[in-house]
């Protein structure tokens, strides 16, 4: 589990590796990753956009952006939270994610808040050691 807390928006990260949706022989890899969106502050804050940074093995990025969430702009009060899970493929058998919510809160005050870095492993991946 990966969290971080920005301007008391906390952002906590589950990947999982899907064997049943990856296929090494095809360079498919799939995670799916449950993401938690926890409003800490005392301003009730919306989530408007994402921007995604996806890193594969090779060091290759892909960057997603759009409107909100799974199809949702979640607005959150002081001490509600938000659940969603999504999923990444990949054409290595590992890679690392992170990125940004944009929220904007009651007063219309926009900020970003960080997703942390998280890693995106599967038994394919080739561990080396130094």
């Amino acid at each position: 589990m990966y969290s971080t807390v920005t301007h008391d928006i906390q952002i906590t990260v589950l990947p999982e590796f899907i064997p049943e949706r990856s296929d090494a022989d095809q360079a498919s890899f799939f995670w799916a990753y449950t993401v938690e969106i926890a409003n800490h502050g005392d301003r009730t804050v919306q989530l408007t956009a994402r921007h995604w940074k996806i890193t594969d093995a090779n060091g290759r990025l892909e960057e997603v952006q759009g409107p909100g969430v799974v199809g949702e702009q979640p607005i959150l009060k002081p001490g509600e939270t938000f659940r969603y899970t999504s999923g990444s493929n990949l054409s290595t058998p590992s890679g690392i994610m992170t990125g940004a919510y944009h929220m904007v809160d009651e007063n219309g005050v926009a900020f970003e808040a960080q997703i942390p870095v998280f890693s995106l492993d599967s038994p394919f991946a080739r561990r080396v050691l130094n």
